[in-house]
């Protein structure tokens, strides 16, 4: 996987658009078109006290995550990235889509370092996502967060 290709893609599509819905909308879909053998690929985004669905690639989604619930809460509620091997044995786990095996979920962060929204990727096959994997999707999700800091819904 060319991780260095895929930042760059992203930072492209960032300065094509600003507005951080439309600049998800497009992340997913390069996501979902460049990652092999995954099934869902995404952002929730923190409103309300919960992280809201917000544009993705895959079948239908949980619509509200709570803080304290599944990958994506824990992510949230610790400010860091979740590489789950095998969603099953995680404690709280939400199975949104039953064919899920595998997970990693990615903090976005304002300049504060407040957890603003998440990048969440799942597999159908367990161990699907390896540190060479986290590394170059934090890298991605830091050129997404990167063009969110500062802007507006």
């Amino acid at each position: 996987m060319d991780y260095g290709m895929l930042c760059a893609q992203a930072r492209s599509l960032a300065e094509a658009e600003g507005w951080y819905v439309a600049l998800m909308a497009n992340a997913s879909a390069l996501l979902w078109e460049t990652l092999p053998d995954i099934n869902w690929a995404g952002f929730y985004i923190v409103r309300d006290g919960a992280l809201t669905l917000g544009p993705f690639q895959g079948k239908t989604a949980c619509i509200h995550i709570p803080r304290d619930k599944g990958v994506c809460g824990a992510a949230w509620r610790e400010n860091k990235t979740m590489l789950v091997p095998d969603v099953h044995a995680f404690p709280g786990h939400i199975a949104c889509d039953s064919a899920s095996n595998a997970e990693i979920v990615i903090p976005l962060r304002d300049a504060a370092g407040e957890v603003k929204a998440v990048l969440d990727i799942d597999s159908p096959t367990p161990n699907r996502f390896s540190e060479a994997d986290r590394q170059g999707l934090e890298a991605f999700a830091h050129e997404i967060e990167r063009a969110m800091k500062g802007l507006e819904a």
